[in-house]
């Protein structure tokens, strides 16, 4: 049976249509396979029940011969999108209890399509982390370990659970949401595949907001042909949304051709940072000989800016955040703290907010107040906006320069161990994001694709950059780099 969970979103599809194979086999493999997986910590509530009813309507699609690509396949779904019924509680205890009387778009639209939820996947608290180490539920277990060393490792964040699924074959694909690097870093510290669309391509609404204007869901997948079937599943406008784009959806998966002769493919000169290990080093170069190789055009560009990137986001985010959290009070729903005779309102919430919220939330609200506090708004939060809007400038200068794509890599190590970097120094956890937070600066689509293992193992990923909207394209890309580097490493299952 668990030769089953092993399947791809499009060898499953081909199959379930081919009657090869039945959604509830498939579901039923995966469910016996997250019954095993308690190790990972990936699944943090598990539907099993209503799974099985999905794969069972399922079926009965696809028998009638009505069936999209996502029919039948069984999905994880992090944490961060509301599902009806389900708890949805972003990994805080402050939301603990909330059961939503709605569905988001995204995985309204997925469930539209026939797609089956396993259950609901472990990630950073309000999606604000890069290690799944800020959990209410607890730490998300890599599934990769180095060489023989049993070390837990982080499956990079905040969507680790959703990667450690993956990577670990508990589901098919898993939603991802990616603020400033949350999908595509740990798609590389798993070696998986993971992109960010355009910002506005995927639908806001129904997801628990950490930063809204860089905000942003997309699939996690065992490889490229997978991304493009779940992201167009995923994708469309929502009038529910105000910053979702009124445009058609193309076919990405017709766009896989592999053929990018005469596509022009940049390398920055700013993301060759001091001290960045040798074999990511090597791992940016090879990618850039294989695209060579395929046909593309490497020329060598500049984005100034992208120094400013770190900072920037780290203002921009957390005010963003401050703003966004200040709705969970334990007025209406979640986690209300117990009170004491005298308390009025003002403890209430104080003392809701300290117990509900983690460290790194609360310090992330903590900056985000400040930067908006009234003597220090122009001094951080304004200048923060003009420095993304220059950071933005940078890459649409590129673009208008005939490049359409840039490739840099994911991020500037491999999976690093559990508890490794300490919560006593948040910055070197926040230089994870090095190499991702320009893209969501800019709006911008980009992915992640495993490209090489490291000197114990451990998988490595590089980084694609598009043009807005051009996701197609950039699939394409993605797709020649993917055949190029034949990766094909699995963890060994230890779990």
């Amino acid at each position: 049976m668990s030769e089953l969970t092993k399947m791809k979103v499009a060898g499953a599809r081909d199959a379930l249509r081919a009657g090869e194979v039945t959604s509830v086999e498939l579901t039923e493999a995966c469910l016996s396979a997250i019954e095993e997986a308690g190790a990972l910590n990936a699944y943090v509530h598990k539907t099993p029940e209503s799974a099985l009813e999905q794969a069972r309507a399922a079926d009965a699609r696809i028998k009638a011969g009505d069936a999209p690509a996502m029919c039948g396949i069984p999905m994880g779904i992090k944490d961060l999108f509301c599902t009806r019924g389900v708890a949805s509680q972003a990994a805080s205890r402050i939301l603990e209890g909330f059961r939503p009387e709605y569905e988001s778009t995204v995985t309204g639209q997925l469930f539209d399509a026939g797609a089956v939820m396993l259950g609901k996947l472990n990630m950073d608290e309000f999606a604000m982390g890069s290690s799944n180490e800020t959990s209410t539920y607890g730490n998300a277990v890599n599934p990769w370990r180095r060489g023989n060393d049993d070390a837990q490792l982080t499956p990079g964040g905040s969507s680790g659970g959703s990667a450690a699924a993956v990577a670990a074959d508990l589901c098919l694909a898993a939603t991802g949401t990616d603020t400033g690097g949350s999908i595509r870093q740990p798609a590389a510290f798993t070696g998986i595949t993971g992109i960010k669309p355009t910002y506005g391509r995927c639908s806001r609404w129904g997801i628990v907001a950490f930063a809204s204007s860089l905000d942003q869901a997309g699939p996690m997948t065992k490889d490229v042909r997978d991304a493009a079937i779940v992201l167009q599943a995923m994708c469309g406008h929502d009038p529910k949304d105000s910053t979702s784009a009124d445009l058609p959806v193309p076919d990405f998966e017709a766009m896989l051709t592999g053929d990018i002769r005469g596509k022009t493919i940049g390398i920055p000169k700013e993301y060759r940072l001091d001290g960045m290990p040798d074999e990511i080093e090597q791992l940016w170069a090879d990618g850039t000989a294989m695209l060579k190789d395929a046909g593309a055009k490497i020329v060598d560009i500049s984005l100034p800016h992208a120094k400013y990137a770190l900072p920037t986001y780290y203002v921009v985010a957390p005010a963003e955040a401050s703003s966004n959290l200040a709705r969970y009070d334990g007025v209406r729903y979640g986690y209300r703290a117990k009170l004491e005779q005298g308390d009025g309102i003002t403890e209430m919430y104080e003392k809701t907010r300290a117990e509900g919220f983690g460290h790194e939330v609360q310090r992330r609200v903590m900056i985000g107040t400040y930067v908006l506090s009234a003597g220090f708004y122009d001094a951080y939060y304004n200048k923060a906006r003009k420095v993304r809007t220059l950071i933005k400038r940078d890459f649409e200068e590129a673009f208008a320069a005939g490049v359409e794509a840039i490739l840099t890599p994911a991020t500037p190590s491999a999976a690093f161990g559990l508890g490794e970097v300490t919560d006593e120094d948040p910055v070197q956890m926040y230089l994870n994001d090095v190499f991702t937070v320009t893209v969501n600066l800019a709006g911008l689509p980009g992915i992640a694709v495993p490209a090489g293992v490291d000197r114990t193992g451990l998988p490595l990923g590089l980084q694609l950059i598009g043009r807005p909207w051009e996701e197609g394209d950039l699939l394409n890309t993605a797709y020649a780099l993917e055949q190029a580097a034949g990766f094909v490493a699995k963890p060994e299952k230890w779990w």
